[in-house]
C-alpha cells in the first residue's frame, strides 16, 4: 500500500538522474577555445592596481597562468609565468629597473617580453644572438587606470583602443576600485545582471531585505537588445512612485546597474546612475573574478558604504566572509551562482519568459564567437574610435499616482518612456546627454500626474 502511495505521487528522481550537459561553447575560455578566443579581443580588468608591487604576484586569466608586477621606475609588466629558458617561475623573479629577472639562471626580460641578459652565456655567442632575435617571453600589454589594471590578451594585429565609458566621468562621484572573487564559472556571474527579477526574490524575499523594501516588489519586466547592449528593466510601483531600474550589460562582460542604497523608490530620483562600473572576467572554466569601481555621490550610492564590507554588499548582497549557517539562512548572488556547481549544467535549465536577457545575451555572444570563427572580427563598444561609450544603466523614481483601470499598462508605459528618453539623447555630448535627459524625464513626470 504504501508504494502505491508513492507512485501515485510520480517522484521523478530516477528518471531525471541523467546530469544534463554543460554549455561548452560559453563556459569554456582556455586558450584557443572559440569563446577565449572571442573574450581575448578585447581590454579586460586583471587586477587591482593596489595589488601589484615588486614583489611578482601569480595571476590566472582566461585559463592561462601569468605573472603581474611594478618595476621600481613605477612601469607595469603581464608575463607568462613560466621562463622560457627551463620552465621555472616567475612569481619568484626579481623586478629590475628594466624589467624581471629569472631566479633560477638570471635571464632578464623587459616588460614587452624581449631577452635583456643571458648572464651565464657569452651574449656575443651564435647561440646567444639567435635566442634574442627569435624567442621572447610571453606578455600582454596592460593600461593603469584609476585603480584597476586592464591587460589585453589578444593577437596584436587586432588590439582595439582602450574604450572610455561616461560612467568614467560622472561629476563629483567618487568611484572605488574593489574585487571579489567567484568559485564558478563566468557565465553564471554574468547571467544575474541580465536577470532583473532574482533582485525582487534572492534580495527582498528570500534572505530578507538586503538592500532596500522597494526592491521586494515584482515590478514589470523588459528587455532590450541594442547591438552590443542588453538592458534588462524591473519597473516597480511604489505606492503613488513608479521606480524604473535598468541592469545593463555591454559585450562581452561589461556590467552596470542602478543604485544599491541609493534608491529605494519612495523619494525622486532622475536618471541616477550605477552602484558599480564592473567587469565579470574568467578566471579559468571554474573560476572569474569581479573587478570594479564601487560608485558613490549624488547619482551613486551613499559614501557610507566606501569600505569593503560596503562593496561586498553592493556587488552580491552579503558579505564574503561568513560561515556556512550564516550563508544558507542569507543567501547572496555568490551563494545563489557558486551553488550551481562550478560550470553549471545549462542544458538543464527551463527557461522561462523572465529569463529573456539570459537567453538574449547569451545567442549575442554565441553569434560573435561564430562570426570569428568564419573570420568576422566582432565590434568593440565604442561606436566611434576615440569617442565616449555612452551607458544606460540606472535608476529613475518619478511620481505618477496610480490609474484606476490597467496601472501595468501605465507602469510599462513610463518604464518605455525613460528608455527612449535616454535613447533619444545618446549622441549628445556627455554633459548634455544628462541635463536633457533629466529636463524630459522631469517633464515626464508632469505629464504622468496629468495627462500621460
Amino acid at each position: 500500500m504504501q508504494s502505491k502511495k508513492f507512485i501515485e505521487e510520480n517522484f521523478k528522481g530516477y528518471k531525471q538522474s541523467t546530469v544534463p550537459k554543460i554549455d561548452e561553447i560559453l563556459a569554456r575560455t582556455d586558450p584557443s577555445t572559440p569563446c577565449g578566443e572571442y573574450l581575448r579581443r578585447y581590454w579586460h580588468p586583471v587586477a587591482l592596481t593596489s595589488e601589484v608591487n615588486e614583489v611578482p604576484k601569480e595571476i590566472r586569466i582566461l585559463g592561462e597562468d601569468l605573472v603581474i608586477f611594478k618595476t621600481p621606475k613605477g612601469k607595469f609588466g603581464l608575463v607568462h609565468k613560466a621562463c622560457p629558458h627551463r620552465r621555472a617561475s616567475l612569481a619568484y623573479g626579481k623586478t629590475e629597473d628594466k624589467g624581471i629577472r629569472c631566479c633560477y639562471h638570471g635571464w632578464l626580460f623587459s616588460t614587452n617580453g624581449e631577452i635583456l641578459e643571458t648572464p651565464g652565456e657569452n651574449p656575443e655567442s651564435k647561440s646567444a644572438l639567435k635566442l634574442r632575435e627569435t624567442i621572447k617571453l610571453g606578455a600582454y600589454p596592460v593600461i593603469d587606470f584609476n585603480g584597476l589594471i586592464f591587460a589585453y590578451l589578444g593577437p596584436m594585429d587586432k588590439i582595439p583602443d582602450f574604450p572610455k565609458y561616461d560612467s568614467f566621468e560622472i561629476k563629483d562621484n567618487v568611484s572605488s576600485p574593489y574585487r571579489v572573487d567567484y568559485s564558478c564559472n563566468w557565465i553564471q556571474v554574468l547571467d544575474a545582471i541580465m536577470d532583473p527579477v532574482h533582485t525582487s526574490f534572492l534580495h527582498g524575499k528570500s534572505s530578507g531585505i538586503q538592500f532596500s523594501e522597494g526592491f521586494a516588489e515584482l515590478g514589470e519586466i523588459d528587455f532590450y537588445e541594442r547591438g552590443m547592449q542588453y538592458l534588462g528593466c524591473n519597473t516597480r510601483r511604489i505606492n503613488d512612485n513608479v521606480w524604473v531600474r535598468v541592469n545593463e550589460l555591454i559585450l562581452p562582460n561589461f556590467t552596470q546597474a542602478g543604485a544599491a542604497f541609493a534608491a529605494d523608490g519612495t523619494k525622486s530620483r532622475y536618471f541616477g546612475r550605477s552602484s558599480f562600473t564592473r567587469w565579470v572576467v574568467p578566471v579559468d572554466d571554474h573560476n572569474c573574478v569581479a573587478l570594479a569601481w564601487a560608485n558613490f555621490g549624488e547619482r551613486g550610492d551613499p559614501i557610507e558604504f566606501n569600505n569593503k564590507e560596503g562593496f561586498e554588499r553592493i556587488e552580491a548582497g552579503e558579505i564574503t566572509n561568513r560561515s556556512l549557517e550564516e550563508k544558507q539562512k542569507n543567501p547572496g548572488d555568490a551563494e545563489a551562482v557558486e551553488g550551481m556547481g562550478s560550470i553549471s549544467r545549462h542544458k538543464g535549465e527551463h527557461l522561462m519568459p523572465t529569463d529573456k536577457g539570459v537567453m538574449l545575451y547569451r545567442r549575442g555572444i554565441k553569434k560573435l564567437i561564430k562570426n570569428l570563427q568564419e573570420g568576422i572580427e566582432p565590434p568593440q563598444p565604442q561606436k566611434i574610435k576615440g569617442d565616449t561609450v555612452r551607458t544606460n544603466g540606472q535608476d529613475t523614481i518619478i511620481r505618477a499616482p496610480k490609474r484606476n483601470k490597467n496601472d501595468k499598462q501605465f507602469v510599462k508605459e513610463i518604464c518605455k518612456s525613460v528608455l527612449n528618453i535616454q535613447f533619444e539623447h545618446e549622441d549628445n555630448s556627455l554633459i548634455d546627454r544628462d541635463k536633457n535627459i533629466i529636463s524630459k524625464i522631469k517633464e515626464m513626470e508632469e505629464r504622468a500626474n496629468f495627462d500621460f
